[in-house]
C-alpha cells in the first residue's frame, strides 16, 4: 500500500457513538463541509433500520451538510458528477459484500481511493469500514455474502493495511464471532483491528 499523508480516515462500528468526537480533527467546522450519505450497504438490510436513521441523524446534529446516495445502478460518471461536489464520503454499515458488489459494478474503487488521496474526509460505518481495508475475505461468514451474488474480486478500497471487525463486545455479535470469523481470522497474516 502506498503511503498516504494528511489523510483523514474515520472508522468506527457505529457512527452514532462517535460522531460527536469527529469535529475536533478537522480544519472546517462541519456545518462548512457537504457530506454524501452513501447507505449502499444497507439496501439489503431487513427491519425498521433504526440502527441506521440513527447514524445519519447524528452527523445531522454535528452540523454536516448531508445528502442521501447510493451507487446501486449509477455508472462511474454519475458517481463522479455528484461526489466532485463533495468533502466528505459517508459510507453506511450494512452488507459490506454487497457494496463492494456495487461499487465494482459501477467501477469505482479507483475513484475513492482517489478522492481519500485528494483530501476527502472518508467516513466509515461498519460495513463503510471493512471495505476501507486491503481485502473483506476474511469478514465472508459474517454478513450474507450471497446476497452480492458473483464479486470479481474480495479487494477492498486499500485506504488502511488492516481489516477492521466491527461491533467487536457487542452480544447480537458474539456467536457469530466466536464459531465464524475468528477460525477463519486466525493464523492469517492480515492485520486485525477490534472496533
Amino acid at each position: 500500500m502506498e503511503e498516504m499523508k494528511n489523510i483523514k480516515l474515520f472508522l468506527t462500528s457505529q457512527i452514532s457513538c462517535v460522531a460527536h468526537h469527529i469535529p475536533r480533527f478537522l480544519s472546517k467546522s462541519p456545518k462548512d463541509l457537504n457530506l454524501a450519505f452513501i447507505d449502499t450497504a444497507a439496501e439489503v438490510e431487513k427491519g425498521d433500520l433504526q440502527w441506521l436513521k440513527k447514524d445519519r441523524q447524528s452527523l445531522v446534529k454535528v452540523g454536516f451538510k448531508i445528502f442521501d446516495f447510493t451507487i446501486t445502478g449509477k455508472k462511474a460518471t454519475e458517481i463522479k458528477e455528484k461526489l466532485d461536489k463533495t468533502d466528505v464520503l459517508y459510507f453506511s454499515g450494512g452488507n459490506q459484500f454487497y457494496l463492494l458488489k456495487k461499487m465494482q459494478e459501477s467501477n469505482i474503487l479507483n475513484l475513492i481511493r482517489d478522492y481519500v488521496r485528494q483530501g476527502k474526509i472518508y467516513i466509515g460505518s461498519s460495513a463503510g469500514s471493512v471495505i476501507a481495508g486491503p481485502d473483506l475475505y476474511i469478514t465472508r461468514f459474517i454478513d450474507e455474502a450471497r446476497k452480492a451474488y458473483i464479486l470479481d474480486s474480495y479487494e477492498g478500497l486499500n485506504l488502511v493495511n488492516f481489516t477492521v471487525f466491527p461491533h467487536w463486545g457487542d452480544e447480537y455479535f458474539k456467536k457469530l464471532y466466536f464459531n465464524q470469523r475468528l477460525k477463519t481470522a486466525y493464523n492469517l497474516k492480515s492485520k486485525i483491528i477490534l472496533l
